[in-house]
């Protein structure tokens, strides 16, 4: 199997320890064959594009998706370090928290939370798609005259049906953005930043958690 060039190695390096030893060369082999492929970024686009589509053991690949054992977690905090050494001295901590759309469908696509498609929706006509909340941070590249937004942390955010069907309780997307939070300021101990959001997260409790990280 091909492993990734040897340019790109050191920046991925950190997130080695997220995984086995035998998990982590397919994880190399899926983010080449993802950087790679075109159109929709699925495990079978990306062994295709790597000419893998009829590799004996291709099910490995699928399986770090499937039944791969790692933290997203602490993937994301080891993002968000990764992302903080792009910030030039000076530049303040501005990290940003929105809800994202993923446009899929299918009976299998589990966890469904829906939330409002403001490009499609209207003001006669509201159409909705699968979500969920992002946090990402604001960071200066030399290529762009704006500042970009750097997703590190995503989080689902399943509709009160979809946890009812589940047995779970409920959590709104506030509740999400308050566990989004902690966990950012846990990781940014004793450092100044500031968090950037829109009407929907205009309320009391969030601010008083914004105080108190």
């Amino acid at each position: 199997m091909p492993l990734l060039p040897a340019s790109i190695v050191p920046t991925l390096l950190p997130c080695a320890p997220l995984f086995t030893a035998p998990t982590w060369r397919p994880v190399q082999v899926l983010v080449t064959g993802t950087l790679l492929a075109q159109g929709p970024r699925t495990v079978a686009a990306a062994l295709r594009v790597l000419g893998l589509a009829h590799e004996p053991r291709f099910e490995r690949d699928h399986r770090v998706l499937s039944r791969g054992r790692w933290s997203g977690v602490q993937g994301s905090q080891i993002l968000l370090g990764l992302l903080m050494a792009l910030l030039p001295p000076g530049w303040p901590i501005l990290v940003v928290v929105d809800e994202t759309l993923e446009r899929r469908k299918g009976a299998r696509v589990a966890a469904k939370g829906m939330s409002r498609d403001a490009v499609r929706s209207s003001n006669s006509r509201v159409v909705t798609c699968l979500g969920r909340v992002c946090m990402a941070l604001i960071v200066p590249l030399p290529w762009s005259r704006r500042p970009w937004a750097l997703p590190f942390l995503t989080l689902l955010a399943p509709s009160q049906r979809a946890n009812l069907a589940a047995g779970k309780a409920h959590r709104s997307v506030i509740d999400w953005t308050v566990v989004m939070l902690r966990l950012v300021a846990r990781g940014l101990t004793r450092r100044r930043w500031v968090l950037v959001g829109d009407g929907r997260d205009s309320c009391v409790r969030l601010g008083w958690e914004c105080l108190s990280a």
